[in-house]
């Protein structure tokens, strides 16, 4: 059985860290590299860096390249980086350094054969695309630009080209949860896994660590995404892991 995964995420903004709800109000949650040393001292399974500036046309690539060059040569786990990703060169150079994997969510959108050139250069294993979503009457829309603009494409659409192109894993995230701390949307993370054999991660809602037992006990995903329970409150990583254990959720064990 693969063992399921915690992964700690650290939204990107002008070189800081930031929180906010629902893909608004920031404020400031302290330094990425110095976060990122305290994640590796608690064994986090990996780490997901998200640009958030880099959509919105206010992104600094070059401040981006740097910080995983730092946070690389001090911490000893994955390292997934996303945020503006639209072209083969910068996936390049996030790889060479030090990323393991990038999120790609706007652009998956934009320019499609990304995916396709992407995988085929570097594997399928560095592949992450995001599913940014929100919930409306009819179901679940697909949304890029951070939330700004609505895409006009079913997610079984979406999740089906994607896979064919070569996504390696999906990254979910409901806009309305994101932030509020209330839970994840177990309903979202059924809808995408319907479509999908590969690994699913869902990102926004957790506010305990029954809420991680509950999306894997009851949808199967694969690894939970985290920011705010890790933020906000006297929450780790090596807690989160202990909690999930003696649920009997299966976790990598740590040294």
């Amino acid at each position: 059985m693969l063992k399921k995964r915690i992964i700690p995420v650290l939204l990107l903004s002008k070189n800081r860290m930031v929180k906010g709800k629902q893909f608004g109000s920031f404020r400031d949650t302290g330094d990425p590299v110095s976060a990122a040393r305290i994640y590796n001292a608690q064994n986090a399974d990996e780490l997901f860096f998200l640009d958030i500036d880099a959509n919105k046309g206010e992104g600094d690539f070059d401040s981006l390249v740097n910080i995983i060059k730092d946070v690389a040569k001090e911490c000893f786990m994955p390292l997934s980086v996303g945020g503006g990703i639209d072209s083969i060169e910068k996936i390049r150079q996030l790889l060479l350094a030090g990323a393991d994997k990038v999120a790609i969510t706007t652009g998956a959108h934009t320019h499609p054969d990304l995916i396709t050139e992407a995988a085929k250069l570097f594997g399928k294993q560095c592949i992450v695309v995001g599913l940014d979503l929100r919930k409306e009457q009819e179901g679940y829309a697909l949304y890029s630009h951070c939330g700004q603009k609505r895409i006009d494409k079913t997610i079984k659409e979406f999740v089906l080209e994607m896979a064919e192109r070569g996504a390696g894993e999906f990254l979910i995230n409901v806009i309305d949860n994101d932030g509020m701390m209330d839970g994840y949307d177990l309903e979202a993370i059924n809808d995408v896994k319907q479509y999908t054999e590969r690994p699913v991660i869902i990102l926004g809602g957790a506010g305990t660590f029954m809420h991680l037992v509950t999306a894997f006990q009851e949808t199967g995903v694969n690894a939970v995404a985290c920011a705010s329970i890790f933020h906000f409150g006297d929450n780790n990583p090596i807690r989160a892991r202990s909690y999930l254990l003696n649920n009997n959720i299966p976790m990598k064990l740590t040294k």
